[in-house]
């Protein structure tokens, strides 16, 4: 491989996010908390800080934040297993205020027995948001595990209009 991996942050109204990337496409948005400019986590000080590479990235979140836009169009390069690359790109297929249940993904992927590891593969999701897991809930209609925490992804589900129980 070799190829260079670079990191930018951005900043959203739901918290600070640090985005990666190498020359293939993104390869992960994660929400950090608080507001540590000049400290990098530590599995980002290895990567260079570069802004240009993620124009498109920031453009297309822009839009999003101001509801100018509901879906992304950007090169994507998360790394995973084959099962995982399968369950997030059946991830993006989930529109914006819409939530389906890890039982349907699994369905969707034709895989009905697979809930759990479909689940595990969600919650290993590195795209937050872009890949959208945050729109998987409980076959109840309540909320489960996010990696951002269970407030954030209500807060983003509450942003898109989607239904969910937050009891």
């Amino acid at each position: 491989m070799g190829s260079s991996m670079y990191f930018t942050y951005y900043h959203s109204p739901f918290g600070k996010i640090v985005l990666t990337a190498n020359n293939d496409g993104l390869t992960s948005l994660e929400f950090i908390d608080g507001d540590k400019s000049t400290s990098i986590p530590a599995h980002y000080q290895q990567l260079k800080q570069e802004q240009t590479i993620f124009l498109d990235v920031c453009q297309q979140l822009d839009q999003y934040f101001t509801k100018q836009r509901t879906n992304f169009d950007l090169k994507l390069a998360p790394q995973g297993t084959k099962f995982q690359q399968q369950v997030w790109q059946a991830l993006t297929t989930i529109k914006q205020g819409e939530t389906k249940s890890y039982s349907w993904l699994a369905k969707t992927i034709n895989n009905e027995k697979a809930v759990r590891a479909v689940g595990s593969a969600n919650g290993a999701n590195p795209i937050a948001l872009i890949i959208p897991c945050h729109r998987v809930i409980g076959a109840n209609g309540k909320l489960t595990g996010y990696a951002g925490g269970l407030v954030l992804k209500a807060k983003l589900l509450a942003f898109e209009g989607a239904e969910f129980d937050c009891t």
